[in-house]
């Protein structure tokens, strides 16, 4: 195996890593912020406060406009992680805990793989699709018995659902378009893209629920407008592309367990026996959705170049 290609997995392990401790706190702080802040406003506040970030690193840098292909791919990123992931999830912890999230994100990494495996065009064995469909029936038979929901299905789950299936699109599109882009670039340009809605519907919330809140509740905006929405993709987009989106989204498989512990330490929510085990059988499939998977044909997937940057 060529050095270049080694330092590179290893740079992307170690990128993707750092992606998903910034990302195991996002549930709780979004959990702190809609307590007191309206959940519209916390989810498209937070993409309209990064875009502003974003249009300062691409000025700095001096960040070529991307082409026309390009942002066509862009949209789906920002459908998937700007707009979609933040806002749902931002209406299901208004009645759920994260701690309760945090199972049913577990399910992330087995539908991260699913749409890099549809992007790439790979052919996996029954196995995948067998050990992707006993991870989401894994998850929805925790929902199902679980005491926060009665004769089915709540709204808040289905939201995370929801909030699972298009940042599972979002992940795979943006760590694809970061070969190219960079990971940091890929976010930026997305955030830019999304202004035309964060903004108007952010101004919207605030005129319509004026934010009102304490000091927690705002530095807990604070964490996922800079990290969760804008630093965490710098690296995790950037892990991605070095370390290919496959090997890479297996550190995923750590993420709603460190959501889960920051849940309890930080918010104190009471972890369930149940909601462990539930995740370590989600994990347990997703473990064998990543062994099930096919190399992905080079030239779509197993190129990285070697300038990819951060």
């Amino acid at each position: 195996m060529p050095i270049a290609v080694t330092a590179d997995r290893v740079t992307g392990l170690a990128l993707g890593a750092l992606g998903v401790l910034a990302f195991s706190m996002s549930l709780p702080a979004t959990r702190v912020a809609v307590q007191h802040l309206d959940p519209w406003f916390v989810a498209f506040g937070r993409a309209a406060g990064a875009a502003a970030l974003a249009w300062a690193y691409l000025r700095f840098t001096g960040a070529p406009r991307p082409t026309r292909a390009q942002w066509w791919r862009l949209s789906v990123v920002a459908l998937g992680v700007v707009i979609g992931f933040p806002l749902f999830t931002s209406l299901a912890l208004t009645t759920q805990t994260s701690a309760h999230g945090a199972v049913v994100i577990a399910v992330l990494p087995a539908i991260t793989a699913v749409f890099a495996v549809l992007r790439a065009g790979e052919r996996p064995p029954p196995l995948f699709w067998v050990a992707s469909g006993g991870g989401l029936l894994a998850v929805l038979t925790f929902l199902g018995a679980s005491g926060a929901v009665h004769g089915g299905l709540s709204k808040a789950d289905l939201f995370l659902l929801a909030a699972v299936l298009l940042c599972g699109l979002g992940y795979a599109e943006g760590g694809a378009l970061a070969r190219a882009l960079g990971g940091a670039r890929t976010i930026c340009w997305a955030l830019l893209l999304s202004l035309p809605v964060t903004v108007p519907v952010t101004a919207i919330a605030a005129v319509a629920h004026p934010p009102r809140a304490d000091a927690a509740a705002w530095s807990a905006f604070g964490y996922v407008t800079l990290v969760s929405m804008f630093l965490g993709f710098f690296a995790w987009y950037a892990g991605l592309a070095r370390g290919g989106i496959a090997r890479v989204g297996q550190i995923q498989l750590a993420q709603p367990v460190l959501t889960l512990a920051w849940s309890a330490l930080l918010l104190g929510e009471s972890v369930t026996p149940a909601s462990i085990a539930a995740a370590l059988v989600v994990l347990a499939f997703v473990v064998l959705t990543q062994r099930a998977r096919t190399a992905a044909p080079s030239s779509a997937m197993g190129e990285i170049h070697s300038k990819t940057s951060i």
